[in-house]
């Protein structure tokens, strides 16, 4: 029997999405596969049903850098209510307990985010992805499982205040800057606690994912609009190159004649390695034609060693 043909066509590069609220991450994912009828996809970091906000699906070859994404930092706004808490520690769960907050007061809060910024440590959710055992933590916390989760080590750049508004379940308007794997509604459960009167997310956006902002994202509605009944090509001028998820690592341009010797993974010997890193640091090949061969390392004799090579887009 011949061999069955993949479904779709070769499509490359980053989709910056605005996921919408009400749907997982995969199914944003799945439903921007579609609209681009595109061959392989891979969402950077998921986001809870309820959060709207920047969801980068990398598409053909740039799904080959995707870590870079999911090792960056995130930017968050989101509304916190004090005085109630839910199974999930957010708008979806079932309410655990009510307490009236009124006496909260702004001043609180804030003497209470302080101690939230900087390098702390958070137990993350029975609700998150993390697995045990092979199994997502939020599918064993929907069988009614629990089980013990180590504190981990994040880091919150920037936990700042918009707006508060008072009452016997106060909310809060926060932006949070953090580390990747940074749970904001562990954030917000903490919060609550040192408070003594409880709190989870009641909404969630994210503004910033590395080096992309909401400022270029797209809705699936406006994609689906904008393609109709056309073909799938006329989408495309969405997509960001396929280096852009390692946009964070030094560009370092070789000679055309190199690269031969880079896509059969072999190092090459270049003057301009440390003007742009040093022994050990990673950086983005390109050819003075323009094109783009991937990632490569710093060695220690002046050459510079493909690590993570495109094949051709």
């Amino acid at each position: 029997m011949g061999r069955r043909p993949k479904w779709g066509r070769p499509v490359h590069g980053v989709l910056l999405l605005n996921k919408p609220a009400g749907i997982t991450a995969s199914h944003a994912l799945q439903k921007a596969k579609r609209l681009f009828f595109a061959n392989r996809a891979g969402h950077t970091g998921a986001l809870d049903p309820m959060a709207t906000g920047v969801l980068p699906v990398c598409f053909g070859e740039a799904t080959k850098f995707s870590q870079y994404l999911l090792n960056a930092d995130k930017r968050y706004r989101s509304t916190f209510c004090f005085g109630m808490s839910t199974t999930s520690g957010d708008a979806d769960g079932d309410v655990l307990e009510t307490r009236d907050a009124s006496g909260l007061t702004e001043r609180d809060v804030l003497k209470a985010m302080a101690g939230f910024r900087g390098l702390i440590r958070q137990v993350p959710s029975m609700f998150s992805a993390l697995k045990h055992k092979g199994q997502p933590l939020y599918r064993l916390a929907r069988q009614g499982i629990e089980v013990e989760r180590e504190a981990r080590e994040v880091k919150i750049f920037e936990f700042e205040l918009l707006g508060f508004t008072p009452g016997k379940q106060p909310r809060a308007e926060v932006v949070v800057h953090c580390s990747k794997g940074t749970y904001i509604r562990s954030i917000a459960e903490d919060l609550g606690r040192a408070l003594g009167v409880g709190a989870y997310v009641a909404a969630l956006h994210r503004s910033a994912a590395g080096p992309y902002d909401e400022a270029g994202a797209v809705t699936l509605d406006a994609l689906a609009e904008e393609r109709g009944e056309g073909k799938a090509e006329v989408l495309d001028y969405h997509l960001l190159p396929v280096d852009s998820p390692a946009s964070s690592l030094p560009k370092l341009t070789l000679p055309n004649d190199s690269g031969y010797y880079v896509r059969q993974g072999q190092p090459v010997m270049d003057l301009q390695v440390y003007r742009v890193g040093a022994e050990g640091d990673m950086v983005r090949l390109f050819l003075e034609s323009g094109d783009f061969l991937g990632v490569g390392e710093i060695t220690d004799d002046g050459c510079v060693a493909p690590r993570r090579l495109v094949t051709g887009t």
